[in-house]
């Protein structure tokens, strides 16, 4: 029987319909980089200190002696969190002693900031952070609000798959989008931080849903050598067009407000889209919905001035379509049998600590030396070869190997941060850009390689799963950036490490490079590297006709 792929080999690889398909589900991800980092600067931290009031009846030299000084990498900072005791510093100003001259500052009881903050508007004018004081005692509410938004891309990426299977990519994909734009839109009502990060949750699951939907749509609309264009050149770089444009929108809407507002807008553009936009055929032959499928092969053929054939599949081919389509498959399908096990959780160790160093290199961006918002563009902008990077590796090159490479890369040059001098800043940005770039290449290759790995009945499923591990990275990944408070190099010697040891993993993957697109779990190949026992006479013969295949090492 001939597989969907050569069954519809005379509709081209690039004819208008796949460029179509190409360009209008690739825009349809430009919001998902405003969404994604967007907390970057709606939770920023600007520069504060205790507020003195005003009012309090303190000379000049008190009141810019008031605030305690701490050491900050190598040199004296304004204390953020404490100041000296108003009622102690009101009565030596009413003496007329002199701060260090007659009062010794060191000895100087120390409060609170019972008057709140005083915040720098040098580069924000409002964030979060300013406007609910997230600060001091209530710091830990800032890497909080980036790991809850992980949190709903965790649960987006757990039922994104698991509802496309069951209700169409298309349906998801528009619902998704609607979620993702309609909560980012209720968020600028926000009357506190509890309720932003309800919202914020809500808008992490339509944001990664929309996204692997909309990846899955593709792989399974486009061809082969599409496919692979499309997973990196398209999806992803215009994922990053919309990380790009987010420094820029930052940049001149310094309001979070109007910032998340201008942010939500786009996503508004793309309800047109659904009109243009098919479902997925293999989708559709895998409900049993033939003739649905045929008329959307009939409607490319159409547009792609081809002539397509009077029946796509003949009578006996649908019967044997209809077989897979027949098994109920769940989570537990992943855990099948011991390889696919294996499988499954090699792809979440991968999925995973990739994760862990993609976003904490973005999130960190802003943090680096210079100006926050150039370095936030920077880091938008090195994943653009990135992704081209990875379209020319998977073009001509075996996955894991080159997936391996890319991470070596990454994992490598962090590593080498460490021997950086502290005020050597620029070298340490080149090789912070550097190893994104490789973490990058390395998570826009997962899509591809996990796709390719499983068959269709679970490929959405799989990715989804799979995508849903890389969210406990996530999830973990503001910690990392906060281990820089104890030392300026730690974050990137953890993160360098766990990348060269997930590259390691990643060899003992089965290839997928040049293999046609397994249809059932029984066409899965083995994990390589491990050393199979040889089955007995009668198991072999049960695998001539095998409706569950029991593989073990």
């Amino acid at each position: 029987m001939r597989d969907y792929d050569e069954a519809t080999t005379f509709l081209g690889e690039w004819g208008p319909f796949q460029r179509l398909i190409f360009f209008l589900l690739s825009a349809s991800i430009i919001p998902n980089g405003f969404n994604g980092m967007s907390v970057v600067f709606l939770a920023a931290v600007p520069e504060h200190r205790c507020r003195v009031p005003d009012t309090a009846n303190l000379s000049r030299a008190w009141r810019n002696h008031s605030i305690p000084l701490r050491l900050q990498d190598g040199r004296e900072v304004p204390h953020s969190c404490r100041r000296y005791r108003l009622a102690a510093i009101a009565n030596f100003s009413a003496l007329g002693l002199e701060p260090g001259r007659d009062v010794n500052l060191e000895k100087l009881e120390q409060e609170s900031c019972v008057d709140g903050w005083e915040f720098s508007q040098d580069i924000y004018l409002s964030t979060i952070v300013t406007e609910w004081n997230l600060v001091c005692d209530d710091d830990w509410k800032t890497p909080l609000t980036s790991s809850l938004f992980f949190v709903g891309v965790l649960l987006g990426s757990f039922v994104s798959g698991q509802l496309s299977d069951r209700f169409g990519r298309k349906n998801i994909l528009f619902a998704t989008m609607a979620v993702q734009t309609g909560f980012s839109f209720l968020q600028i009502f926000s009357i506190n931080w509890e309720m932003f990060t309800v919202l914020f949750v809500i808008v992490g699951m339509g944001q990664i849903s929309n996204y692997v939907v909309a990846f899955i749509l593709g792989t399974e609309i486009l061809g082969k050598s599409v496919r692979i264009i499309f997973s990196t050149l398209g999806v992803c770089t215009f994922f990053a067009v919309g990380y790009m444009l987010l420094p820029l929108f930052a940049y001149f809407i310094r309001d979070w407000r109007m910032l998340l507002l201008a942010l939500t807008v786009p996503g508004v553009l793309c309800i047109p889209l659904w009109w243009f936009i098919p479902e997925s055929p293999r989708w559709l032959i895998s409900q049993r919905r033939f003739r649905e499928a045929e008329d959307i092969i009939q409607k490319a053929a159409k547009m792609n001035n081809i002539a397509a054939p009077r029946v796509i599949f003949d009578p006996m081919e649908l019967q044997e379509l209809k077989l897979p389509s027949q098994q109920n498959v769940f989570i537990l399908d992943l855990f099948r049998t011991r390889n696919i096990a294996t499988i499954t959780i090699m792809s979440f160790l991968l999925w995973m600590l990739t994760s862990v160093g993609y976003f904490a290199l973005s999130l960190n961006a802003p943090n680096l030396h210079g100006d926050a918002y150039l370095n936030c563009f920077l880091s938008a902008l090195i994943e653009v070869p990135a992704y081209i990077t990875a379209w020319l590796l998977l073009r001509t090159l075996p996955r894991r190997y080159v997936i391996a490479g890319v991470l070596f890369l990454g994992g490598g040059v962090l590593l080498l941060i460490q021997f950086v001098p502290a005020d050597y800043n620029f070298l340490s940005i080149g090789l912070v850009m550097l190893g994104k770039f490789g973490i990058t290449s390395a998570f826009s290759m997962l899509y591809v390689f996990t796709a390719e790995l499983y068959p269709t009945l679970v490929r959405n499923m799989a990715v989804g799963v799979t995508s849903m591990a890389s969210r406990v990275g996530s999830i973990i990944a503001p910690y990392f950036v906060y281990l820089g408070a104890y030392n300026r190099v730690l974050p990137y010697i953890v993160m360098g490490s766990l990348t060269v040891f997930i590259g390691i993993i990643t060899l003992f993957f089965p290839e997928s490079f040049g293999m046609t697109l397994p249809e059932t779990l029984e066409q899965m190949q083995k994990v390589k590297g491990f050393r199979f026992r040889k089955k007995p006479r009668d198991s072999v013969e049960k695998e001539e006709n095998p409706k569950v295949l029991i593989t073990s090492f």
